[in-house]
């Protein structure tokens, strides 16, 4: 099912959003995909662009694309944009909020997740009579400046200007004049320690990775905090089918969802894979590539 990577390329071409998708393997081998997409150009209405988005799919897919058609998304299809519930020990280890030395999560086993825990955060309220300095230094990747304008965003913060500096050693240097809401600055120790934390957390957890048993199969679960405003990561589902197509693994079934926990809300992407003779699934080395793969095409690494 490596065309899943070539459906999302043109879709994002096409700046075509995905919202959810449903993917379904038949028992006679064909594969039905469900993508709910919105248009950033607001023209999917329109018939011309109907048939530029079909054209450029059959382009791409070739003989393998049976049929392409483009259809408002009525309350008929509400039943298939549900999510399949979570386990709570899944949940837990893809929504908490911290990671110590001591923990078994698959994600604490991680190199690469013990480098995000060395981010620090700091404010500093001395160099300006009108702003706090919010210093951050941690490991770069893709889309930090992302993670710390929706942070900032997401708790009311207004940037009045920064500097970034170039990676050094893989980590970056971000210092930024920031205001509250009110334009302030933020003197209150315990927003000052609130915001911190915050950054620390969406430093240490911009995505999280993990593969889990789904009854007799095996999922591979990628999630990642959703804005204030609605709105989810750019290219996590592409960046997923990448980083599976590069390993040479089949997806049998996928699917995209929201989750809400008590603070917050989730995007959550789920694939069942297949298995083939290079990985063993059921194999814990086997697993820990996977997720190592997936991991550092996410971030960039």
């Amino acid at each position: 099912m490596f065309f899943l990577l070539d459906v999302n390329q043109v879709l994002c071409e096409l700046e075509l959003t995905i919202q959810r998708v449903k993917v379904t393997t038949t028992p006679d081998g064909k594969v039905l995909d469900l993508f709910f997409v919105t248009d950033k150009l607001e023209l999917l209405h329109t018939k011309q662009r109907q048939d530029e988005t079909c054209e450029q799919l059959h382009a791409v897919l070739g003989e393998s694309c049976i049929s392409c058609e483009l259809r408002l998304a009525g309350p008929e299809y509400e039943c298939l944009q549900g999510m399949s519930s979570l386990s709570p020990v899944i949940a837990d280890e893809l929504f908490h909020c911290e990671i110590s030395d001591k923990e078994i999560h698959s994600q604490a086993l991680s190199p690469d997740m013990m480098k995000l825990k060395r981010t620090d955060v700091m404010i500093d309220n001395s160099l300006s009579p009108a702003h706090s300095l919010l210093q951050v230094h941690c490991v770069d990747h893709k889309g930090l400046l992302y993670d710390v304008m929706r942070t900032l965003k997401d708790c009311n913060i207004q940037i009045a200007y920064g500097r970034f500096s170039l990676v050094t050693n893989g980590h970056r240097d971000l210092d930024l004049f920031i205001q509250q809401k009110d334009g302030k600055k933020i003197v209150d120790p315990e927003k000052q320690s609130a915001l911190c934390f915050r950054l620390k957390v969406e430093m240490l957890h911009p995505l999280r990775v993990i593969i889990a048993n789904r009854g007799p199969d095996t999922e591979l679960l990628v999630s990642n905090p959703v804005e204030l405003s609605g709105k989810g990561r750019p290219r996590v589902f592409y960046d997923i089918t990448h980083a599976l197509k590069a390993l040479g693994i089949c997806i049998f079934s996928a699917e995209i969802g929201r989750y809400s926990t008590s603070d917050r809300e989730w995007e959550i992407y789920r694939f069942l894979l297949e298995e083939n003779c290079k990985f063993q699934l059921s194999n814990m080395m086997a697993r820990n590539q996977i997720v190592d793969t997936v991991r550092r095409t996410l971030m960039g690494w």
